[in-house]
């Protein structure tokens, strides 16, 4: 049994679960959301979701657990919602927005302008001192980790000098350079 599968989603407040012929939405005052769901049933009781299976076949033990995630993220996020900070290290790097236009300034020839979906609110901060921050909102947690992965894809941190897009709080492994 998939530990994390056979324990209980609790829905909060203001939060309205729906299943309906393999499609579970869920409502909040952030947004809606739909998951499509496969090999496994969902049933809601009360104030909790349960998922759960009706074999021990390997497409169901798989899907068990993924399912009650992605489910408990969509009540999360309807609710509260997901924040992902990405930081601008380098010289001459620099991030400024105008609504859902994102301008980036990466050390090549030209600006990158990037479109983002209508779900993430995007917002820079650009301090003296300190390097630029974009600051990504949404409540899909699925979409607001592909519109984070494609900016920091366009720039990703190098191991020598650590310059590139990273995440706020992200490790990363250095290298040391050339000796003599």
């Amino acid at each position: 049994m998939s530990r994390i599968g056979k324990s209980p989603i609790v829905i909060t407040a203001g939060v309205t679960v729906e299943v309906k012929d393999g499609i579970i939405t869920v409502k909040g005052k952030k947004g809606q959301l739909t998951q499509e769901f496969s090999d496994v049933t969902v049933k809601v009781e009360g104030d909790q979701v349960l998922v759960e299976r009706s074999s021990d076949h390997k497409d169901q033990r798989a899907k068990h657990g993924l399912y009650r995630s992605l489910i408990s993220n969509m009540i999360v996020g309807v609710s509260e919602g997901f924040t992902k900070e990405l930081e601008l290290v380098g010289v001459g790097y620099r991030a400024s927005n105008q609504g859902q236009k994102l301008d980036l300034a990466l050390g090549y020839s030209h600006n990158i302008v990037l479109e983002v979906a209508p779900e993430v609110v995007v917002e820079t901060i650009s301090e003296k001192g300190k390097n630029p921050i974009v600051k990504l909102t949404s409540f899909d947690k699925q979409l607001l980790g592909q519109v984070a992965a494609k900016i920091r894809g366009f720039r990703k941190p190098e191991p020598y000098k650590g310059k590139g897009v990273k995440f706020v709080g992200e490790v990363l492994r250095r290298k040391a350079g050339k000796s003599a």
